[in-house]
């Protein structure tokens, strides 16, 4: 995903008030409605055979979102080929790569410290990848990251992630809805996630809605398992209980970081947010050092594994810098989940 603002944020949140905001609002709701006929004509050309599918010669099973925002992929991406790697087939990633200019994005190196055994190859074809993967690797089965959207491969399974938290049902560009609802017919199964940050209210209506679709509904949690640093330290999570840390992210959805630290019963001293996939140059860093300053000594300074892969570093500002390794945490729909999953590849591998 494009790094988004947090003042545009706030604008199509309706969090900024005034005639301007609204007048801004009005305006990017009309261009919306473009978007909006843009992807149903698209994705009726994919439907009626017009645009031209490609075919990997393996399962390929795609997990994805409806929004431009963060969801949470990662988690479930990794939930996937966990999955799929206990039954000892040959799994590789496929994803676009944002940010990957340079070398492999956050993604890709949080995938390969908590995945070591599965390549993962970036780039804007996925088709042309999958392959490449095939032919490299030998995988005997693909999982396609953030792909909803990307039609040209053919997909065995469709996983779509609807984040919970996600109040703002519009198209881009005034929401971050990439595609409607009313796209979950394509789905295979629908898994909302971060279920424990809303209200029950909130989480039964949008179960309602989802199951209009007819699609196997599960649900789930981010879970933070540890604490963990650049150099492969653990500490337990009780230790964040009561204790001031201050924080910080690169994250679609930053509110639900600091929510679960929040829960995790930390006292947040000072929170700083990023654009999602930031990529932390000197500068941001020589910043963050004199933020981390500011704190008292014996402050710790807490991000996710997401960015700590790529600052490499165990303090900032004489800080200890721990990230939160987490995991995706099912409240219920697990096992339909994961019977579709392995039912994708008919046989275990020998």
């Amino acid at each position: 995903m494009a790094p988004l603002s947090s003042r545009f944020l706030s604008l199509i949140r309706g969090e900024t008030h005034g005639l301007g905001p609204g007048l801004a609002r009005l305006g990017l709701w009309l261009a919306s409605l473009g978007h909006g006929v843009a992807v149903r004509l698209r994705n009726l050309a994919y439907s009626l055979g017009w645009l031209r599918v490609a075919r990997a010669g393996v399962p390929v099973i795609c997990v994805g979102n409806l929004t431009a925002g963060g969801t949470g992929k990662t988690p479930c991406v990794e939930h996937v080929a966990s999955v799929l790697r206990e039954r000892g087939h040959l799994v590789a990633i496929l994803s676009r790569g944002y940010g990957a200019d340079a070398g492999p994005n956050d993604e890709a190196l949080l995938l390969e410290q908590n995945l070591p055994d599965v390549p993962h190859y970036q780039g804007p074809d996925r088709a042309a990848l999958a392959a490449v993967a095939v032919e490299e690797s030998e995988s005997d089965v693909l999982v396609l990251d953030d792909g909803f959207q990307h039609r040209r491969l053919a997909r065995d399974l469709d996983v779509v992630l609807v984040d919970a938290t996600d109040t703002v049902p519009h198209l881009l560009p005034r929401g971050l809805m990439r595609e409607p609802f009313s796209s979950l017919a394509r789905a295979h199964a629908v898994v909302l996630t971060r279920c424990d940050q809303v209200t029950p209210e909130r989480l039964a209506d949008l179960r309602s809605r989802v199951a209009r679709h007819g699609k196997p509904v599960a649900e789930s949690i981010h879970a933070p398992t540890t604490l963990v640093n650049a150099s492969g330290e653990q500490r337990p999570l009780d230790g964040l209980r009561g204790e001031k840390v201050a924080a910080f992210c690169g994250l679609g959805n930053p509110v639900a970081f600091r929510a679960t630290l929040e829960g995790l019963g930390a006292v947040v001293a000072g929170f700083r947010a990023f654009p999602d996939h930031h990529p932390y140059p000197r500068a941001d860093v020589d910043e963050l050092t004199r933020w981390g300053r500011t704190f008292p000594e014996g402050t710790a300074l807490v991000t996710t594994q997401k960015d700590l892969v790529k600052l490499r570093v165990d303090q900032l500002g004489g800080r200890p810098l721990w990230a939160l390794r987490v995991r995706l945490a099912f409240l219920a729909g697990q096992q339909q989940l994961d019977d579709l999953i392995r039912g994708t590849v008919k046989e275990d591998a020998p």
